[in-house]
């Protein structure tokens, strides 16, 4: 994994987030950079977080991503506790990667590095089946043919970089996330079948174990990404989850009033869910 980092002067007493992108995005997506631009001006570390093969990474290994990969969060937490000495730690994702950081911190649950503090996801992807089966319903092929058009891109790269390793006949007669995440992600990240991979990746398990505060946010009119009503009952019996559901937002498409006062003090940009992160994760950077 490739991580673009950003410390303040003195890294070790400040807040590091770990910030991870959803499906085909990169360190360089634009809520990505927008984020860290406004942790960093509230006094933040940040590490802008690749998953795997992406932000330019498909030569390092012959290996894909999916929605499960919670350890090598893990992985990168424990790196920068260790070797960077950082006394604060929060994790903080959008959609795929939202599922990826809830999976990372129920997972921990109780047993957590003490370092630890915090969680917030946004249009987090928990009920993994549930969300894409939604995303193949007619009103939302539009976003599934990008997805698909991106994805087999991907897998045509991986298997120029690395022949004998990934077979592109495989994509032949793929119409759907489901078809691909059966033939491709399941077939060669070790699940036996699609089903397997989203039942044994989705956060919805573990969701109820999250020991630390966290913020959910989502929206009603989120096209593709739906929690089912018994993760709902999960998410509302843990104390620790703020679920903070609005009527409009889309998936990821939160937008606000930008707001610049004459000081240039509490200016807004109207990208209101990267607002809400960094506001929510303030608390824990004092």
């Amino acid at each position: 994994m490739l991580c673009r980092c950003h410390w303040q002067p003195q890294r070790e007493h400040a807040l590091t987030i770990i910030v991870v992108h959803g499906l085909e995005g990169s360190s360089d997506s634009q809520y990505m950079l927008g984020v860290a631009d406004k942790a960093l001006a509230a006094g933040m570390n940040v590490v802008r977080y690749n998953q795997r093969n992406c932000g330019g990474t498909d030569a390092l290994a012959p290996v894909l991503y999916h929605s499960g990969l919670s350890e090598d969060v893990a992985v990168v937490a424990r790196d920068i506790i260790q070797r960077d000495k950082i006394s604060r730690l929060a994790l903080a994702g959008f959609s795929m990667g939202g599922n990826i950081v809830l999976k990372l911190a129920g997972e921990w649950g109780s047993d957590r590095p003490s370092q630890f503090r915090a969680v917030v996801a946004v249009c987090p992807a928990i009920d993994l089946s549930l969300s894409s089966d939604t995303l193949h319903q007619p009103g939302n092929r539009i976003y599934e043919k990008y997805f698909l058009w991106a994805l087999r891109r991907r897998l045509r790269q991986k298997a120029r970089l690395f022949p004998g390793v990934f077979d592109p006949r495989r994509l032949r007669g793929i119409r759907s996330l489901r078809e691909f995440d059966d033939k491709i992600t399941a077939f060669y990240c070790g699940f036996s079948g699609v089903d397997d991979y989203y039942d044994r990746a989705s956060s919805a398990h573990v969701i109820g174990q999250i020991a630390v505060p966290a913020l959910v946010m989502c929206a009603a009119n989120d096209p593709f990404v739906k929690i089912s009503e018994a993760s709902r009952r999960k998410i509302a019996a843990n104390k620790n989850i703020r679920f903070l559901e609005t009527t409009d937002g889309g998936h990821c498409a939160f937008m606000g009033t930008p707001f610049k006062p004459l000081d240039n003090l509490g200016a807004h940009d109207g990208f209101w869910a990267e607002q809400q992160m960094v506001d929510f994760l303030r608390q824990f950077n004092r």
